[in-house]
């Protein structure tokens, strides 16, 4: 089978590794900056805020995540815009895009226990069953989860009893490496699906999502799988992939060329594309701090700060991760 359809079966089958809920942070295999800090949310939401304050979002609209874990993110999202005004939680309607009915029991009891019964979520098993005149949404480390074909000299990965072999590349497939330039590396399939079914249900989107990689091709293979925070290059002679096949993570740099193609074909007008750091700062990350540094003790205060400063700081997540904001 091609790499993509095997990517595809060990996140995403019926063992597959998101089949079920997976811890993220130091008990899991990776950690996110979600999972890093609650004001990695406070500061989308200000973000998000500021859009409603200046009438370029609808407070009657939704606010939706996609892939949302355990829904830390949206509750720290819906914390934050009940801090800024009560009223929002009465007027916008929330929802997450989980196709995985473990997730969804997991997200919704959290939820609960944040909440209690407050707050009503919405499933929607595939983003394109979302039908809105308006939505927010917001996106952590999705487009990295992707399946993706491997292309190397003109030829793509395939996989047989988790060994993988290399036979010709379909034309379509090599003229689109041709235009991006694009001789070694990874291919992902699905941008275009994705953001048309977006583009379809949702009239007017604000579409905001972080994750790492970069806007151009690299021309060398990223793709790896993380176990418990140690990361294997997927060609590492120490790997194996029968015994990582659907127990450990597997991943690859996005390639936010590739996605910012996709979005603007379906529609959608390139707001921003920036670093992390550059993002959380402009979204109100450090207003965020000073005002919580003004009601916390001191030593809550130097945790917080240490926390913020793993997103931020250049050799950590801050220039690694990138943000990027779509508009339609």
């Amino acid at each position: 089978m091609r790499f993509s359809s095997y990517m595809n079966e060990w996140l995403y089958g019926e063992e597959g590794y998101y089949k079920t809920f997976k811890a993220i942070g130091k008990s899991g295999d990776f950690y996110t900056a979600v999972s890093t800090s609650r004001f990695f949310g406070a500061s989308i939401a200000n973000y998000f805020y500021k859009l409603l304050s200046e009438g370029k979002a609808d407070r009657n609209g939704w606010l939706i995540e996609v892939g949302a874990h355990q829904g830390y993110l949206l509750c720290d999202m819906i914390q934050w815009l009940y801090t800024c005004d009560p009223t929002l939680v009465e007027t916008l309607n929330f929802g997450i895009v989980e196709r995985q009915p473990e997730l969804q029991k997991a997200q919704l009891a959290y939820i609960r226990e944040r909440f209690g019964e407050d707050i009503k979520i919405t499933h929607f098993n595939d983003i394109s069953e979302v039908k809105a005149a308006y939505a927010f949404v917001v996106a952590n480390e999705i487009f990295d989860a992707f399946p993706c074909e491997l292309l190397k000299d003109g030829k793509i990965a395939v996989v047989d009893d988790h060994s993988i072999g290399w036979e010709e590349a379909p034309e379509a497939l090599l003229q689109w490496a041709q235009k991006h330039y694009l001789k070694q590396g990874e291919i992902a399939v699905g941008y275009e699906t994705f953001s048309q079914a977006m583009a379809e249900g949702i009239e007017k989107c604000d579409f905001v999502s972080f994750d790492y990689g970069e806007k151009y091709v690299r021309n060398d293979f990223s793709i790896r799988v993380y176990r418990a925070h140690e990361t294997f290059p997927l060609f590492d002679e120490e790997l194996n992939l029968t015994d990582a096949y659907q127990k450990d993570d597997i991943t690859y740099d996005v390639n936010f060329g590739h996605v910012i193609e996709a979005f603007t074909a379906a529609g959608f007008a390139e707001e921003a594309y920036e670093t992390q750091a550059r993002a959380l700062i402009r979204f109100g990350l450090i207003d965020i701090l000073e005002m919580f540094s003004k009601q916390a003790d001191k030593a809550a205060y130097a945790r917080e700060a240490d926390k913020i400063k793993t997103l931020i700081a250049p050799t950590m997540m801050g220039d690694r991760f990138k943000m990027v904001h779509f508009r339609k």
